[in-house]
C-alpha cells in the first residue's frame, strides 16, 4: 500500500450539498428552502399553530389529574415466566418466591414497591408465592396446583417511613 493509494471506503464520505450555486444545479436561488415567508426563515415551530384560529388542544377542555406522587409502583411478573425461571433451574420446585428469590434468579432485575402476579403464561409446578397483590385467575392457578400465594398486606405509611 502506498499513501498515494489510500482512499475512504465506499460510502465512508458523504458529499455536501452544494445549495445557491445557480439554476442548472436544482438547489439554486432559494437554496431548497422554498419561497419567503415564516418557513423560510430560522427558528420556526409551527406545530399546533391553526393560522392565529385557537389551536384544537387549547380549545379542549381540561380534565382530570394525575398524582403520581403517592402511586405505588409494582413490578409484574407472570406466571409463564416464573415456569421459565423453573425449567432453566433458577427456582426449585416447591420452594418459596418472593421479590428478593426473584432478583436473585435473574427474573426480576428491581423490586420497587412490590411484586404484582399475573397470569399470563402457564405454570406446571407448585410454588408458595409472597407478593404484594396478585389476580384472581394467578392465585387460582397456583392453588389449582397445589401451592399457595401470600398476598402481603399494605404497609401504613408511617411504619414505611421509620
Amino acid at each position: 500500500m502506498k499513501l498515494n493509494e489510500i482512499r475512504d471506503n465506499e460510502g465512508a464520505h458523504y458529499r455536501a450539498k452544494r445549495r445557491g450555486r445557480g439554476i442548472g444545479s436544482g438547489k439554486g436561488k432559494t437554496s431548497a428552502r422554498g419561497g419567503k415567508g415564516q418557513t423560510a426563515r430560522s427558528g420556526v415551530a409551527l406545530n399546533g399553530f391553526e393560522g392565529g384560529q385557537t389551536p384544537l388542544h387549547r380549545r379542549m377542555p381540561k380534565r382530570g389529574f394525575n398524582n403520581t406522587d403517592f402511586q405505588k409502583n409494582y413490578v409484574v411478573v407472570n406466571l409463564g415466566r416464573l415456569q421459565v425461571a423453573v425449567d432453566a433451574g433458577h427456582l426449585k420446585s416447591g420452594a418459596t418466591v418472593n421479590g428478593e428469590t426473584l432478583v436473585a434468579a435473574g427474573v426480576l432485575r428491581r423490586v420497587r414497591d412490590g411484586v404484582r402476579l399475573l397470569a399470563k403464561g402457564e405454570l406446571k409446578t407448585s410454588l408458595t408465592i409472597e407478593v404484594a397483590g396478585a389476580s384472581k385467575a394467578a392465585v387460582e392457578a397456583v392453588e389449582k396446583l397445589g401451592g399457595k400465594v401470600i398476598v402481603a398486606a399494605a404497609k401504613p405509611a408511617a411504619a414505611a417511613q421509620a
